[in-house]
């Protein structure tokens, strides 16, 4: 029994020894050994290169300004006993804006109509002695003297007149003062003051600060040396001004209006105008913008701006063709946020790669897959 055991201990050790040896991890490493290495395919996303017309256009930082500005200022002293607008408000042409007291204005007219009254009952007395004095001289029953006095004494009234009309029309000038309207149509500041406050003619400040913004101009700067192909744009009716705000996906466009007659010589820059109708408001007094001035339409090669690298070599691209990329060195013309213009390097209708780079080298094989709709 000793030995019988003895033997099949042995048999069950050698069994498991080898089912050890067969499925250890030496095992693997020959199995690993005889397999082919597998060819890596990495998926990626790629579009067409399209060579249709592409826009020329010059990028600046440009400035928003109003076209006209009008800071509201009293013309009289007096007290402002209402504000008729919001802070803030958009405003017409001819709104209320505030109204000043305005009964010693008031009270000054009319005593100024009681003198005018006055003077023109004297001038018809004046007129009744003159015509009496005319008769009485006639028949030599007065002296000529007197008719001549007669006369002098109308003249003055009418003088007088004149005099007081005057000043009742400057004091009903002085009285629309005391009621204050908007000049422009605009937005308008803060009131700097408010109800109960006294103001002045002379005050340094204005009561509140209009500014037109549709129409509105932005004011940008381009260097020198594009200035023949603006002028030559302007010439041929092609050139269209874009504004890109940051933050705001609309793009308003408008018209360059304005070079100016002289370039900075300490910049080399040339200050132009674009005027944008503004009627959303895109653009506020005082905000910077993205200008883009399309100059023209040129023929190229237009392709997604993620497609094109950049290596120590210069721009690149990969062009896959039979399910292989390959790097393709091309010169980027221009770009902007939504296409690359290749001037040099593909023709065409190639397949490039837009997603998918990092695995990538020169020969690697792919799995092509058209590029997700916003991605």
């Amino acid at each position: 029994m000793k030995t019988r055991t003895l033997i099949l201990g042995i048999a069950a050790v050698v069994l498991v020894g080898f089912a050890i040896y067969k499925t250890g991890p030496w095992a693997w490493r020959g199995a690993e050994a005889q397999a082919p290495a597998a060819v890596r395919v990495v998926p990626v996303e790629v579009a067409t290169a399209v060579r249709r017309p592409a826009p020329v256009f010059i990028e600046a930082l440009g400035n928003v300004s109003p076209i006209e500005t009008v800071a509201v200022r009293s013309r009289v002293d007096s007290e402002i006993i209402a504000v008729h607008f919001r802070d803030g408000a958009t405003v017409k042409k001819g709104d209320l804006l505030f109204s000043l007291d305005s009964r010693a204005t008031e009270a000054q007219i009319a005593q100024a109509e009681g003198n005018v009254a006055k003077d023109i009952a004297q001038l018809e007395g004046a007129l009744r002695d003159v015509r009496r004095y005319t008769e009485l001289v006639a028949k030599n029953a007065t002296p000529v003297v007197n008719l001549e006095n007669a006369q002098t004494q109308a003249d003055t009234f009418r003088a007088a007149i004149k005099a007081d009309q005057g000043a009742l029309e400057n004091l009903k000038v002085l009285l629309t003062y005391c009621t204050i309207r908007a000049p422009i149509a605009g937005q308008i500041s803060v009131a700097a003051v408010k109800v109960g406050n006294f103001v002045r003619a002379t005050d340094a400040t204005p009561l509140a600060t209009i500014n037109q913004v549709a129409p509105i101009y932005v004011s940008f700067a381009v260097p020198q040396r594009n200035l023949p192909d603006v002028r030559a744009a302007l010439a041929a009716e092609t050139a269209t001004v874009e504004a890109i705000v940051a933050g705001d996906k609309r793009r308003p466009t408008g018209v360059l209006t304005m070079i100016e007659n002289t370039v900075d010589p300490t910049t080399g820059m040339i200050t132009m105008k674009a005027t944008f109708d503004n009627a959303d408001q895109v653009l506020w007094p005082g905000a910077l913008a993205t200008m883009r001035l399309t100059l023209r339409y040129e023929e190229g090669v237009v392709v997604p701006p993620a497609a094109v690298l950049t290596g120590q070599a210069g721009t690149y691209v990969y062009v896959v063709k039979d399910k292989v990329a390959n790097v393709q060195r091309v010169t980027v013309a221009r770009n902007n946020e939504t296409e690359t213009v290749i001037s040099d390097g593909l023709s065409g209708g190639e397949s490039i790669v837009t997603n998918g780079h990092l695995l990538l080298n020169n020969g690697t094989k792919v799995a092509p897959r058209e590029a997700k709709a916003g991605s």
